[in-house]
């Protein structure tokens, strides 16, 4: 049976205090949290053992950290870089003025109904909002997962970055840096890195920027001065989500004139991975085998994901906004102040200020919290040779994980600790799918990671364990409960019988 997802809540709460008794109250039908049950992990002296620490308070971080206290892995620690409300791109370098997810999907409510963002949207404006509503908007899905971090009590600690992280042992020691931070550093059993769509690796830099000044440069992820380009001239490379967004602020910050310098002969139409989306495909991904998971994400990048049509739109609405197709750019150098952006047509194109709109790479090598054994790390070029005509520099360099989101080890035996390094972010794609960065497959990812997780925190320590069940002696039984009666002799069995 489908449902119709711009039907009326026939029972939706009145406001968010409402809601939220609802959350609690469904978290108690649940028995969330249940009671810890990993053994406790002594060290010399008297620091303590965290479980699991998660590096990102962001939405990955959020709902994966919801998956670990409900699988009864209450020992967990939460950091996060940024200040309180600001973790995540949403209101930092993300421009976009909607969400390109469907409003209707569920993202990180990890199957609570009362935890969706249309739950607390409904409670707050109502049904017939509700149906009017095309995409959400950006600022309010950060306003969502404020309040999804408050009514879920989720102990995250900001102003707090992981510096490094070392192997120390069988365990793995964070170093922390920030004026969140309590200690200089901790312990974990385990790590999960819940750092979003650069946490394996940073924004790519094209090297034709290399001899220009930072002054007339950013890529579309820093921090940009919207304002100083009015009545400038810029140039955007590329023509993804993130260039598309930036040219927007750029014009409606009145720059003169916006040209999107583009390497494609044409743009870029079809989100090729959305056609495909579904619990199956989600659950399969990881179980495809190397030639198949590489034949879909060297395709799906291949193809590139279009911006989303309300963003487009947004450019191209304005005047002085240009599209330049088969225009990659060969070098910049400058002119006075001027930028000389030479493309591959022949022509040069001017202009005072450069945005690039190139994406982020995956590099594990360039992530300094792995300084020093980056390099051990298996990726899928070392482990996957494409056929011809499928090369793909960039899907090589993704790290080649195991099935529970951990690094493996380039060379057996060089980096064992790798184990218990868990990457849940936007560098998992390439072995296990889309579940630990989108909003589609996040509360699926979460399941599984705390899943994992767990099956190897029990196995760890599962003489222990053993010792639990040997040592358990609490009755059900009080002997009060039944009379025990001695069996008849045969006689008087047999004497029955015959009568």
């Amino acid at each position: 049976m489908a449902y119709d997802v711009q039907a009326p809540l026939q029972s939706a709460a009145g406001g968010l205090a409402e809601l939220e008794q609802r959350v609690h109250d469904d978290l108690a039908c649940l028995c969330y949290p249940p009671s810890n049950w990993v053994v406790p992990t002594a060290v010399e002296g008297e620091e303590q053992v965290h479980d699991v620490v998660v590096i990102g308070g962001g939405m990955c971080g959020l709902v994966a950290s919801f998956a670990l206290i409900g699988a009864g892995i209450q020992n967990i620690r939460i950091f996060d870089r940024s200040p309180v409300g600001f973790e995540g791109p949403w209101l930092t370098y993300a421009r976009m003025e909607t969400l390109r997810s469907p409003k209707q999907l569920t993202g990180p409510a990890y199957g609570m109904a009362s935890l969706t963002f249309r739950a607390w949207y409904v409670a707050q404006f109502g049904n017939e909002t509700w149906a009017e509503l095309d995409k959400i908007p950006r600022p309010m899905w950060m306003e969502y997962l404020r309040w999804y971090r408050k009514v879920l009590d989720l102990p995250v600690e900001n102003g707090v970055e992981v510096k490094t992280i070392l192997p120390e042992g069988e365990l793995m020691r964070l170093t922390l840096s920030g004026e969140g931070a309590r200690e200089k550093s901790v312990l974990a059993r385990k790590v999960v890195m819940a750092t979003g769509r650069d946490g394996m690796g940073h924004p790519s830099i094209p090297g034709f920027v290399d001899n220009l000044p930072a002054k007339y440069w950013a890529h579309s992820s820093h921090d940009i001065d919207f304002a100083a380009l009015r009545g400038k001239r810029v140039v955007v490379v590329g023509v993804g989500a993130s260039a598309v967004d930036n040219a927007a602020e750029a014009l409606e910050a009145g720059a003169a004139e916006v040209r999107h310098l583009i390497r494609r002969k044409e743009m870029p139409c079809i989100n090729k991975l959305m056609g495909i989306g579904s619990f199956g495909f989600t659950a399969a991904f990881p179980q495809l085998g190397d030639a198949r998971r590489w034949q879909i994400m060297n395709y799906s990048l291949r193809t590139q994901t279009p911006a989303p049509r309300g963003s487009t739109m947004r450019v191209s609405r304005h005047a002085n906004a240009y599209f330049h197709f088969d225009a990659a750019v060969d070098k910049t150098e400058l002119d006075g102040d001027e930028i000389v952006v030479s493309t591959s047509q022949g022509k040069t194109v001017r202009a005072d200020f450069l945005i690039l709109g190139t994406g982020f790479g995956v590099d594990p090598l360039a992530r300094k919290e792995l300084d020093g054994y980056a390099d051990k790390i298996l990726l899928w070029q070392d482990r996957f040779t494409p056929p011809e005509g499928q090369e793909n520099t960039e899907l090589g360099n993704y790290p080649y994980l195991a099935n529970d989101f951990t690094f493996l080890e380039r060379e057996p035996g060089q980096a064992p600790w790798l184990a218990n390094i868990h990457s849940f972010n936007s560098g998992a794609a390439a072995s296990l799918g889309k579940m630990s960065g989108d909003i589609p497959g996040i509360s699926e990812g979460a399941a599984w990671l705390a899943r994992e997780i767990a099956a190897k925190l029990y196995t760890e320590n599962f003489g222990q364990y053993w010792q639990r069940l040997l040592d358990y002696d609490t009755p059900e039984l009080r002997g009060d409960e039944w009379t025990a009666s001695p069996l008849p002799d045969e006689a008087r069995t047999a004497v029955r019988q015959q009568a």
